[in-house]
């Protein structure tokens, strides 16, 4: 019995299939011409020998117990509001060391970006350095403070 299940693929049609076995270079009766990979014919005659066939799917995702799946993660991340580091101006650092303190406290940061940061708060007195979540956001605003540099953060409205 043969089922139409949408992005899954039936094996059980592969019982349709002579009981000759496939050979390369061999005309098949699936194929027109010959069939230079044994792969494929071989595979649907291993599946037509089994009883009912099956059907390929993702493996499940196994859970270890005190884990939380990938899925629940992302969905955490979602489910917390957003919070911005804000970087201020001060007159004691000097902006090379502002540049070098963002590239080591912020992950992923690029030259170009703590440059851009650091110039932004010199000229209008404060520079958002990243939005993220509110744990991730005061980790960032005690590192930079412990780094001495002047830092704040806020909620962060209409979300990232």
């Amino acid at each position: 019995m043969e089922a139409a299940v949408p992005s899954r693929i039936v094996l059980s049609a592969a019982s349709r299939l002579p009981n000759r076995h496939a050979v390369a270079g061999d005309k098949s009766s699936i194929y027109k011409g010959t069939c230079q990979s044994l792969a494929i014919p071989m595979a649907l005659a291993a599946a037509a020998s089994g009883k009912g066939g099956g059907v390929l799917d993702r493996p499940i995702e196994k859970i270890t117990p005190g884990r939380q799946s990938e899925f629940d993660v992302k969905k955490k991340r979602k489910m917390t509001p957003p919070y911005r580091v804000i970087l201020h101006n001060d007159n004691y650092n000097r902006r090379e060391y502002v540049v070098q303190v963002l590239m080591k406290v912020i992950p992923g940061m690029t030259v170009d970006n703590a440059v851009n940061i650091m110039q932004e708060a010199h000229v209008n007195g404060l520079s958002v350095v990243i939005i993220t979540s509110q744990s991730e956001a005061e980790e960032h605003c005690t590192s930079l403070r412990g780094n001495g540099l002047r830092s704040s953060i806020e909620p962060a409205s209409g979300g990232c």
